[in-house]
Order: structure tokens, then sequence, then C-alpha cells
């Protein structure tokens, strides 16, 4: 089964009701009365044009993720790695629709390469009190990304998956914020640490579609902000 086929079956799974969420990415908390709905593009694809290959346990050596770093003068999540996406606005029609607009607005992407396979269950981000909906896609036609707003990202990059799966980049990475210790998977690539609610997401992700390589969660990353 290709890379493609295993994400299209796994949001066929989560609208059928048949998936259940991964221990790293339980549905968190946030305020039902005043929380706000915001939408992720989780866009997959090949990297360069290179012809697929099968393989396990890693995932096949030409797919990739797009990435940013957001920017380190923001007042939300300072120089943190994300998906590209924000919040949904009135005008948007649909989380699909704001996740893609998102994604023009901060990468310059061209939509129209982008084949949206689906989404998946909204999780919580507790810190801005975001309901935030993963939007999964496949990147049919790849087009040139780039920042577009440098007051808003630090850079724009694909990241192959190969490289988020090896367990040489993997960690767990820790944060100590009023007295208390957060924890959350964490990968060291592209010169950053993917962690929090992105770490969480993508390690939940690749637990659920069976790509995960055995690694070694005692290995700690100390996040300083």
């Amino acid at each position: 089964m290709t890379a493609f086929e295993d994400l299209a079956k796994l949001v066929s799974r989560f609208e059928a009701g048949e998936q259940q969420h991964s221990s790293h990415w339980a549905q968190l908390p946030v305020t039902p009365e005043t929380n706000r709905a915001a939408a992720v593009l989780m866009l997959f694809g090949v990297l360069d044009n290179i012809p697929a290959e099968s393989g396990r346990p890693f995932a096949p050596a030409d797919l990739d993720v797009l990435l940013l770093e957001r920017a380190h003068t923001l007042d939300d999540h300072p120089g943190q790695v994300a998906f590209p996406g924000g919040s949904v606005d009135p005008e948007d029609d649909s989380v699909v629709s704001a996740a893609l607009r998102e994604a023009v607005e901060e990468t310059g992407l061209d939509v129209s390469g982008v084949k949206v396979l689906g989404v998946i269950p909204e999780l919580g981000l507790i810190r801005s009190n975001f309901r935030v909906t993963p939007v999964l896609a496949w990147w049919d036609s790849p087009s040139p990304v780039r920042v577009v707003d440098y007051a808003e990202s630090a850079q724009v990059f694909r990241v192959p998956v190969r490289d988020l799966l090896d367990p040489v980049n993997r960690v767990s990475a820790t944060i100590s914020r009023f007295g208390r210790t957060f924890r959350s998977p964490g990968f060291t690539v592209n010169g950053v640490v993917v962690w929090g609610f992105t770490g969480m997401v993508l390690s939940g992700l690749f637990d659920e579609l069976g790509w995960t390589v055995p690694w070694d969660q005692d290995k700690l990353y100390e996040i300083e902000l």
C-alpha cells in the first residue's frame, strides 16, 4: 500500500468512526464558552518527484510534509514549528477552506495542486483556547513555497517523513511553566525542534498509520523560551 493510500484509508476510518486517538493524541480541554475554531493543513507529498518506494518500518523515502517556523517576535507560540493554518474566519465556508486560505497566506501555496483527503477530529489547543481541526491533504502537483510575511513566519520548509521517524531525531520535549512540566513527543529536524501540539499530532498520526519506529522516549530535550 502506498503512503497516499495509507493516509486516505486513515481518513476513511475516522469518518466512519472506526478509529480511536492514539495515546499521544488525546482530546485536550478548552474553555467551552470562549474557545475559537481553527484549522491546520497537514500536507503530504512526493519530494522532487522521486518515484515512490514501499518500505516498513519507515515511510517511503520520498514522502515529505509541509511545515513552518513561526516568527520569534509573535505573542502566541513564538518560534514554534507548526502546520500552516489559523483561525476559521466568518467568510470561510468550512474548516477545509480556512486551512487552505491560511496556507496560501503563509506559504504562497498553489492550492490547485492540492487534493484534500478529509479531516481528522478536532483537538484542543489549551494555551490559545482553539479547537483545531487538522485537514489531511495530498500534494498532487507541488508548487514553490516560501515565507510570505516574515512578521508571521521565520521559515517554510518541507521535511522528509523518514527524517521525522528516524529514532535518532526523536525526543521527548519538556518545558516547565507555572510550577508544572509539560512533555510532548518531539522531532529534531531542519535545525529546529518540532514539539507541543504539532509534535503530538505528527506522533499520533504516525502511530495511527503504523509508521512509528521504536524510539527512546526517555531521551529528553528541554525547551527554553
